[in-house]
């Protein structure tokens, strides 16, 4: 299952379960759209995967699966790492 994480790994921008400004890797690396576009061009500066839409998870299944609280923050910016 998703984690949901709640904000963007680059700017900290807020990124709620409903959101569809939320980008994620395939290790659920997350970033807000404009994150995602302007500074890494659609690729996760962790691992070089691809930035895709994360789902939106039904609201009704929030109560029982509720998303990540954990935020993370690369305070350093959008450096690529890998």
């Amino acid at each position: 299952m998703l984690q949901l994480r709640p904000g963007c790994e680059c700017c900290d921008r807020d990124l709620p379960p409903e959101s569809t400004d939320a980008m994620i890797c395939s290790f659920e690396c997350t970033f807000c759209r404009d994150c995602a576009e302007q500074r890494l061009h659609d690729h996760c500066p962790n691992c070089g995967g691809e930035l895709l839409r994360r789902p939106i998870r039904p609201a009704a299944k929030l109560a029982a699966n509720p998303p990540s609280a954990v935020r993370i923050h690369q305070p350093g910016g959008c450096q690529a790492n890998y």
